[in-house]
């Protein structure tokens, strides 16, 4: 469990930024997050060149491909966002399969052999995937058979990022000792995103219509989140209003710029900078861990990769 730690208690400013919740429509859209439901057929970049023409947006960006034959949770970002879609390809996913056998076998040694490819598991790609065919390790983090009938069978699994779950079938089924491919495949959760909040392409078309022609936005902003969603899965370390524009700018954040931040920061991983109010500023690399940060006089508590405020968002106090 995350726990907050305070370096330093700053006031909240009313003077300058803007909590997400209280962005116009328009400065959602410039930078959006669309949990989207992907149906079968289209490829994810025609699913994202149609949500795109839906809102007349310029730029567009999706995370994590799936197959056009796969459903499922397709993240959609918008706008600035766009430079931060690439967060939802690190995080752990959950898929819903049916896989075919090819001979029959019985439920008892399925479920067993199943169960065994718990863990670390190594994967070559597809021969149609996108990426280079080679060997990589991937964790498998539970297997869950859900239903089967005959030589069909339906399970639950949790995976990391970049796991292959038609080379997965076809393993289980080469472990089985009678082969087996996947039939059918639907992404249930990508990182915090998860099936039962996403929306289908027509939702989006409906509210989208229902805003411009009649000025009801409300159907829109449950639809399109500010990107901050994008960094639900990322440690967080939030920093001084006087440390905001500094960051903007590309400046790293020093330990006395910092407020408070999450107890799960750790020395090289990624984190997400915030200002007081929730905005989104900048992602970094911690250089040093949460405790060394509070405990710091001096020094740099993370570099700066990506910013995504615009610069004079804060004034300049540094």
């Amino acid at each position: 469990m995350t726990r907050t730690l305070v370096r330093e208690r700053s006031p909240i400013s009313t003077k300058w930024g803007k909590s997400p919740s209280e962005r116009t429509m328009e400065e959602i859209l410039d930078a959006g997050l669309i949990n989207l439901d992907k149906p079968q057929g289209p490829t994810s970049h025609q699913v994202t060149a149609w949500v795109r023409d839906m809102l007349g947006l310029k730029r567009i960006g999706h995370g994590g491909t799936l197959d056009p034959k796969v459903s499922g949770v397709l993240p959609i970002a918008t706008g600035r966002a766009t430079r931060a879609a690439d967060i939802t390809l690190r995080t752990d996913k959950e898929y819903v399969c049916v896989m075919k056998l090819h001979r029959d076998k019985n439920e008892g040694d399925l479920r067993r052999v199943m169960s065994s490819f718990v863990g670390e598991i190594y994967q070559i790609p597809p021969v149609r995937s996108a990426v280079k065919r080679q060997m990589r390790v991937r964790t498998i983090h539970s297997i869950t058979v859900l239903e089967v009938q005959g030589r069909s069978v339906l399970f639950r699994v949790t995976c990391d990022a970049g796991t292959y779950i038609r080379s997965l079938c076809v393993d289980i089924g080469e472990a089985l000792g009678v082969g087996g491919q996947m039939e059918d495949l639907r992404r249930t959760r990508s990182g915090n995103l998860r099936e039962d909040e996403s929306v289908q392409l027509q939702d989006v078309k409906d509210a989208y219509v229902l805003w411009k022609e009649e000025g009801e936005e409300s159907w829109l902003r449950k639809i399109v989140q500010p990107f901050e969603a994008l960094f639900a899965p990322l440690p967080k370390i939030v920093i001084k209003d006087s440390a905001v524009d500094a960051i903007c700018r590309g400046a790293d954040l020093a330990v006395v710029g910092v407020a408070r931040l999450d107890d799960t920061v750790a020395t090289g991983s990624t984190v997400a900078i915030m200002s007081e109010k929730g905005e989104g500023i900048a992602m970094a690399t911690a250089r040093m861990n949460a405790n060394q940060i509070l405990d710091a006089r001096e020094g740099i508590a993370a570099e700066t990769e990506r910013v995504f405020m615009r610069p004079n968002t804060y004034p300049s106090m540094w």
